[in-house]
């Protein structure tokens, strides 16, 4: 059979063929996405679940005219392939390739960057209001799924769409029933219902033909179709927000999407907006993924025949240090309420919630509402622990600064993701919470080195009194081992001394490296080359003063290393307290520079700015020879 996926190089060349090669279409594309990611890794279930809704946007609407807003983003790898971008998925999400994400400098075709979740209705509203402001009669397409649903910010542009009555604006919910965890909430079961209100959805089937074939009937269809629903059930919470809403329908079912998609498109531009409602499966057409989604959510390379092989490493990560922490501190103290924004696996909370269930708290795609709920947990004297990623910390900022640390509520932050995070990109780097954090009074800021000291911090932030924030890289450190590890805390703003200098071979400039995180590790070398002191500072607030200010003194330069933002990090923040103290020292930071990190493989990317040791040792001669 002839390959019809090559022959597209834009949906130009997908809409010049008849509706009927559309499922043959898919087949190559599904097979096609397959490959590709199992080849590169990247995110694999969510796109089998959306091949056909991306053929059916492309095939109806005139495309890049009319926009398609993909919400998270991580759902796009079809419209990727269908925009040109076939033979560039080899390079997905490495350096110099494309991203996994839409991006607006990749493609006309992306009309808004996306990925972090639930900005793509307020995004699509913004494009419609423009369009209609400039007389353009082009259609804003925002694609959204159940989990990205969740969050306020969707229904925030979904309650300003409503006053927007004749904007051209198309909302889609893809609904799989899951973001990347299990979907939860009041919103997940009230979709259900939806789903399973079989005559509800016969009726609306039957109005839809109504519609599609007379339409100069249709006012007295949407009248009859507003008595059927009175009928049936009360209107949808969609249509109280003021858009018309239709389904839901089969998402796989091309004829149905193509046909459903037609009429809707002539409704946008003449009713205003409107919100269309389809199921679909996560992992579709590969039976591995279908049954196991979370698992192939976004796996490395792997084989397809084969399945991902799950095989054990002799390090743990830090992830399954903060998960096997929480369970242990969850054991000891009864007080401790685990709170996680749709994050159980990434966050390393599965086995707390078997093991203490009434105690484990998902609140969906939800940042700002995770900070406050725990603030309200915290103000009745019970010790919540928000387990959320560097990159969705700064969603809930003004919650962190005027709920919990205005308040000074003991609240522990356990912050995943910190640093370079590789193949996911800018949009998913945790290079600015120390800036941001640092900041904020009344918190302690700690930066383990290594597993042993993430436990031990972890345990401090859980008994200090006050809201406590401890920042961990993805993936796994040194080694050293955890288990049986008691549940001490530290003394609080206290550095640690890792290497003195040998006074066996003193050298002509005696340098100190200042070190906050697991770089540390990567200094640590270069000053045994060199012969210099290594600092563990631990914390970025509060400051070790006394011991930076006696290194200061004792030495001839300072090197700062931090895996984080070099503007406002925990460098500056040294360099803030010896200009109080009138000490002037000739000094270097080393680490995130001031732009967005680059996606690509993680050891690539810490040579690429400077952050491998042997880059380390190169800048540190060349500044301080």
């Amino acid at each position: 059979m002839t390959n019809l996926l090559e022959t597209i190089t834009n949906p130009d060349d997908l809409r010049a063929y008849e509706a009927a090669k559309l499922p043959q279409i898919a087949r190559e594309l599904r097979n096609f996405i397959l490959s590709s990611v199992s080849n590169t890794g990247g995110h694999l279930s969510s796109n089998l679940g959306t091949v056909e809704l991306a053929l059916a946007l492309h095939y109806v609407f005139d495309t890049p005219y009319d926009r398609i807003v993909w919400d998270v983003g991580h759902q796009s790898y079809a419209h990727k392939v269908l925009t040109g971008r076939r033979d560039s998925m080899a390079g997905l999400r490495q350096y110099g390739g494309i991203s996994g994400f839409p991006k607006r400098s990749e493609s006309e075709y992306d009309s808004f960057g996306t990925a972090h979740s639930s900005t793509s209705i307020s995004a699509a509203l913004g494009m419609a209001v423009a369009a209609k402001a400039k007389n353009e009669a082009r259609n804003v397409i925002a694609v959204i799924g159940d989990g990205a649903m969740s969050a306020g910010m969707a229904f925030e542009a979904m309650n300003n769409a409503g006053v927007n009555k004749k904007v051209p604006l198309i909302v889609i919910l893809n609904d799989n029933e899951m973001s990347i965890s299990p979907a939860v909430g009041a919103l997940n079961r009230y979709l259900v219902k939806l789903i399973s209100g079989s005559m509800y959805a016969a009726t609306k089937r039957g109005l839809d033909k109504v519609l599609s074939v007379a339409p100069p009937i249709r006012e007295f269809a949407k009248r009859l179709e507003g008595h059927a629903k009175g009928m049936v059930g009360p209107a949808t919470i969609f249509e109280e927000f003021g858009f018309d809403y239709y389904g839901p329908i089969d998402g796989h079912n091309l004829n149905v999407l193509v046909a459903t998609l037609e009429n809707i498109k002539v409704l946008a531009q003449t009713e205003g907006p409107q919100f269309l409602h389809i199921i679909t499966k996560k992992g579709k057409g590969y039976s591995l993924a279908e049954s196991d989604p979370i698992l192939y959510h976004g796996p490395g390379k792997f084989d397809p025949a084969e399945g991902i092989q799950v095989k054990p490493s002799s390090k743990k990560t830090y992830t399954q240090v903060f998960g096997e922490w929480l369970c242990d501190m969850g054991e000891q103290d009864q007080r401790l309420i685990a709170i996680t924004p749709a994050m159980r696996e990434g966050s390393g909370l599965v086995e707390f919630e078997q093991r203490f269930p009434d105690r484990y708290h998902d609140v969906g795609i939800a940042e700002q509402h995770a900070v406050t709920f725990a603030a309200g947990i915290a103000c009745e004297g019970l010790k919540p622990v928000v387990a959320i990623y560097s990159t969705f910390l700064q969603r809930g900022y003004d919650q962190l600064i005027h709920d919990v640390t205005l308040q000074n509520l003991p609240i522990v932050f356990a912050i995943d993701r910190a640093g370079i995070v590789g193949a996911d990109g800018a949009t998913h780097a945790g290079a600015f919470d120390v800036a941001f954090l640092r900041c904020l009074p009344n918190l302690v800021l700690m930066t383990p080195s290594n597993e042993q000291e993430c436990r031990a911090m972890l345990t401090t932030a859980f008994m200090h009194d006050g809201p406590a924030a401890v920042r961990y890289p993805r993936g796994a450190g040194i080694g050293s081992e955890t288990t049986g590890q008691a549940l001490e805390p530290l003394a609080l703003g206290k550095g640690r001394v890792v290497r003195s200098i040998s006074e066996k071979q003193k050298p002509n400039k005696k340098i100190a490296f200042v070190c906050f995180g697991p770089l540390l590790y990567n200094a640590l070398p270069v000053a045994e080359e060199l012969n210099a002191t290594v600092i563990d500072m631990r914390f970025v607030k509060p400051l070790d003063e006394a011991l930076l200010i006696n290194i200061a003194r004792t030495h001839d330069a300072l090197v700062f290393v931090e895996d984080s933002a070099v503007k406002g990090g925990a460098g500056s923040a040294c360099l803030e307290v010896l200009a109080e103290q009138n000490i002037q020292i000739e000094s270097m930071q080393i680490g995130l520079p001031d732009e967005y990190v680059e996606h690509g493989e993680v050891n690539f990317l810490l040579d690429l700015y400077g952050l491998s040791p042997e880059k380390i040792k190169q800048r540190v001669i060349a500044r301080l020879a």
